[in-house]
């Protein structure tokens, strides 16, 4: 597979990205996403197993992430946004944003660089800044924070794609991090629960794993697993119902939301919380 690290799944999204963008009805617009995805991102939708199959549920995350950003940037006061392990994402570009927004665009050294060479000479809506962070060395990442927080007042957190890379002593120890920044007041994750896990790591695992990319994270306590480390669920949006409400359902989704709605009350909470986006809001 060319899936070689984990930062290769940037470009593997970038692709669905440029999929969504080249249609009529198209839910949000990445004239950046072609140039970005390359020909390696298209080599590994092609090689992935289903890798078209998987574009829906990406998209739909995309779209659904944009309206919670735009959201806590024009109603809430959001003047700092840390996007964490930032990949190929192009928001300060194609997304509307107030030019005094500072934007921290995070990730490694080697995808940090990919993308500024990609995009010199795109100008951004907002203060933007990239810089290359290994987010497992506690040391160099609490600084970072340190750093961005002076000046800041009010700051949304984005991970996008990234928990389920990680170990839960791993999330953990970020969600501490994160909660250390005195300005953050919002957290935006997306999760899956253990049944997804499993059927992700049935099929596409393989793949992941031998580019050192593991599918990790996802708690059996779902959304409570952050409440010890200073975060609560404020909105969640189920995976599979934005879609169908975006009209980006994956073929099956039909008929699973049928046997969903035929079994217990907790069977249907549980495919409810399959996959999900969350907005966290500190409690400390």
């Amino acid at each position: 597979m060319p899936i070689e690290n984990v930062s290769d799944t940037a470009r593997w999204v970038a692709v669905y990205r440029g999929m969504e963008t080249a249609r009529p009805d198209a839910l949000f617009r990445d004239p950046y996403a072609d140039r970005l995805a390359g020909p390696e991102g298209l080599q590994i939708v092609k090689e992935l197993k289903k890798g078209r199959y998987l574009a829906s549920p990406m998209i739909v995350r995309t779209a659904v992430f944009d309206e919670l950003i735009l959201d806590r940037v024009r109603n809430f006061g959001v003047d700092t946004v840390i996007n964490l392990a930032a990949g190929l994402d192009t928001r300060p570009w194609r997304l509307a944003l107030p030019s005094s927004l500072r934007w921290f665009d995070i990730d490694l050294p080697g995808i940090t660089e990919y993308k500024a060479t990609a995009m010199r000479g795109e100008a951004t809506s907002c203060i933007y800044e990239a810089i290359a962070v290994d987010l497992r060395d506690s040391e160099a990442r609490a600084e970072l924070f340190a750093r961005i927080d002076t000046g800041a007042t009010t700051t949304l957190v984005i991970a996008e794609g990234l928990l389920i890379y990680l170990d839960e002593m791993q999330v953990a120890s970020l969600a501490r991090a994160i909660v250390s920044i005195t300005s953050a007041r919002w957290w935006l994750i997306d999760l899956a629960n253990p049944r997804l896990l499993k059927i992700m790591t049935r099929h596409w695992g393989a793949s992941v794993s031998s580019g050192n990319a593991p599918f990790q994270f996802a708690p059996a306590s779902g959304v409570g697993f952050f409440d010890e480390f200073g975060w609560r669920e404020l909105e969640f949006r189920s995976g599979i119902y934005e879609a169908k409400r975006l009209h980006r359902e994956m073929p099956m989704a039909p008929l699973w939301r049928l046997l969903a709605r035929l079994s217990s009350r907790a069977g249907r909470e549980e495919f409810r919380r399959m996959s999900g986006y969350v907005m966290l809001e500190r409690t400390t």
